[in-house]
């Protein structure tokens, strides 16, 4: 009897919570992401196992796109994975150095085009725990070290590009970007007559079947078996139809907060926000809806090891502020490589943002767009502050006659200014052309020195007038 009473009170206490949850409106939805501004994008598969190279040659556009850049036939594509044996994966310590980077977020590709999941999965065997040596789910241990560290996950998912499971997508790119294959010719003309698809074992199913049996069905799992899913990031919905897209995006419902982008199909489903793809948006192409761009360290998504063509600190961090100054998010790429260790040159920089977002990270996390122009010497960001707004300055560039001037700041009445870092109190003065702070002959850091001003009063951001279109990813 006490059995009984037990399991009829969990029973109750579980039926309780789960309606207790209130469904999220879109901008509550929106608010920790908005709130964010930097996160780490993760690009890692069996394809880190071929590091760009195959026959001998260096793949254009290769990584994880390989296996297409290549033509590669699929028997010989899935023989690569049973080499694929990360030993050295450590989600701890990946989830760590976000954290210590400033990231709040992290978004990994659970199944790129190539068709591999990252994740056991009961709709195809072509996964890492049933296709590999190594036999296991790396999704579940980076979904505990994520709630360990109090960082989002989210997941990318390709759901119409799949090249080894039969049915999926593939974008038609030819040979010649790829390696001298003595058989382009040949090969080229065989993808025009098939959708881009250059082997028959991916066209031996249709693409209706592949949705149901393979991407409904997995997207299923991630949104069920991984605890809270923060995002869910599609990418080229090449061939994609009203109708395949409406199954998957039903499946969003078992994960009533979660967010998703733009690129499940367009323009029918827009998702939550844009995705624009290794590049800033100029203020012309603002308008007013949320982005995010996504870009790499160095040249590549995936791991190649040839690509050292790496972006430094000193870049990364200003594009971080910029964005943030435009009142976009900054989805910062890592490619781990086959044994799952980060390459050095992206823990040695993601360690230096750490080190500025240590001090300066409250001119980034929860702001909005600037009120301002554009800067000539660095950029700004907003935060409101009860009845009154806080203006933060970030200087690339620091001023040599010890005065820096904010055009615009005319008539505003100046609360306090000061130096982010060590909070010393700056003195202003108001000019024709706008507020002038004196500051140190110094900048404090030679990347970005933050100087905080409190203004009297609300500030609103610039009016919305777009011109130009942001281009938000290409379709495949």
């Amino acid at each position: 009897m006490k059995k009984l009473f037990i399991a009829c009170w969990l029973f109750i206490f579980v039926v309780h919570n789960v309606f207790a949850q209130k469904e999220l409106s879109r901008d509550e939805r929106m608010k920790w992401w908005r709130e964010a501004r930097f996160g780490m994008f993760i690009h890692w598969g069996d394809y880190a196992g071929l590091a760009g190279m195959y026959k001998g040659y260096e793949v254009g556009r290769g990584g994880e796109w390989i296996m297409n850049r290549g033509k590669i036939p699929v028997a010989e594509y899935q023989e690569f994975a049973k080499k694929f044996n990360p030993v050295k994966y450590d989600p701890d310590a990946w989830v760590k150095l976000a954290k210590e980077a400033g990231m709040k977020y992290i978004v990994i590709t659970a199944k790129h085009h190539d068709g591999f999941a990252m994740f056991k999965s009961n709709a195809s065997k072509w996964n890492i725990a049933d296709a590999t040596p190594y036999g296991k789910d790396v999704l579940k241990p980076l979904a505990a070290a994520c709630k360990k560290y109090g960082i989002k996950l989210g997941f990318y998912y390709s759901q119409a590009q799949d090249w080894n499971n039969p049915g999926g997508a593939a974008a038609r790119k030819v040979s010649s970007e790829g390696w001298p294959n003595p058989d382009s010719a040949k090969i080229d003309a065989y993808t025009k007559e098939n959708t881009g698809h250059w082997d028959p074992a991916q066209t031996s199913a249709t693409m209706a079947d592949y949705i149901d049996r393979v991407a409904v069905p997995q997207v299923k799992e991630l949104l069920t078996n991984y605890g809270e899913v923060a995002v869910i990031w599609w990418d080229t919905p090449t061939n994609m139809t009203d109708e395949f897209a409406q199954k998957l995006h039903d499946l969003l419902k078992l994960q009533p907060n979660i967010i998703s982008n733009d690129r499940l199909k367009r323009p029918n489903f827009a998702g939550d926000y844009k995705t624009p793809e290794q590049k800033i948006p100029n203020l012309s192409e603002l308008d007013g809806k949320d982005w995010e761009t996504c870009m790499t360290m160095n040249g590549t998504w995936g791991y190649k090891s040839y690509d050292h063509k790496w972006k430094t600190p000193e870049t990364l961090i200003h594009n971080l502020i910029d964005i943030a100054s435009k009142g976009g998010n900054y989805l910062l790429n890592v490619g781990p490589n086959a044994e799952g260790e980060f390459p050095q040159e992206s823990i040695t920089t993601l360690k230096k943002m750490g080190e500025w977002m240590k001090v300066n990270s409250e001119a980034i996390y929860a702001t909005k767009a600037s009120p301002l122009q554009p800067l000539s010497w660095g950029r700004c960001t907003l935060k409101p502050n009860g009845k009154n707004t806080i203006l933060y300055f970030s200087v690339f560039n620091w001023p040599a006659d010890g005065k820096l001037l904010i055009p615009g700041l005319k008539n505003e009445v100046i609360i306090s200014a000061k130096m982010l870092a060590g909070n010393t109190a700056l003195k202003t003065a108001s000019s024709g052309d706008g507020l002038v702070i004196n500051v140190p002959d110094k900048a404090t850091d030679n990347i970005a020195t933050v100087i905080k001003v409190e203004v009297k009063g609300a500030m609103g951001g610039q009016a919305v007038n777009p011109t130009d279109k942001m281009k938000t990813g290409a379709l495949d």
